[in-house]
């Protein structure tokens, strides 16, 4: 089984400074960047995806804008790793996600990233992911608060895999 480590909208708008802080962001990004590590240490590929707001009315993820990057240290962590744009909250809907886990040869994978509730949950039940055994790695996701990040992970586990990447 080939695994790939998917990671979603780690982007400095969610971030302290940012259009949407999220809640626990900066610890989240921490283990989000020791499993690319981990990742990379076992040969593993690593695909991130970026979200960019269809609108250039929105105030999130707007092109052209500081907070549509992708966080600093997740680029230094995967420099040389595809990324995905994005428009909605599946981030196989109108992407060529599923085009470059084919190239890769993914069987399985592990998804990462922000919000968890949102693009983690709609990426991991996702039409196009059936095809992968899915899990998420609950410690490195996050979103606005605890508790909805609690239930959404609690929901999500019905489905998939949830489990820690530590």
């Amino acid at each position: 089984m080939t695994s790939a480590l998917l990671i979603i909208d780690v982007q400095n708008d969610y971030f302290p400074g940012g259009a949407f802080p999220l809640w626990n962001a900066d610890a989240t990004l921490d283990a989000i960047v020791n499993a690319i590590d981990r990742a990379r240490s076992r040969g593993e590929p690593v695909v991130l995806v970026q979200h960019v707001a269809a609108s250039e009315d929105s105030t999130l993820f707007r092109r052209g804008t500081e907070g549509v990057g992708l966080h600093a240290r997740i680029r230094a962590a995967a420099p040389d790793a595809p990324v995905v744009v994005k428009r909605h909250a599946d981030s196989f809907h109108q992407t060529d996600l599923a085009d470059v886990l084919a190239g890769l040869g993914v069987t399985r994978l592990r998804i990462a990233g922000m919000m968890t509730q949102n693009c983690v949950v709609f990426t991991a039940l996702s039409p196009a992911a059936d095809r992968y055994d899915v899990s998420v790695l609950s410690d490195c996701t996050t979103t606005t608060d605890e508790t909805i990040h609690g239930f959404a992970l609690h929901a999500l586990a019905t489905r998939v895999a949830v489990q820690s990447d530590a």
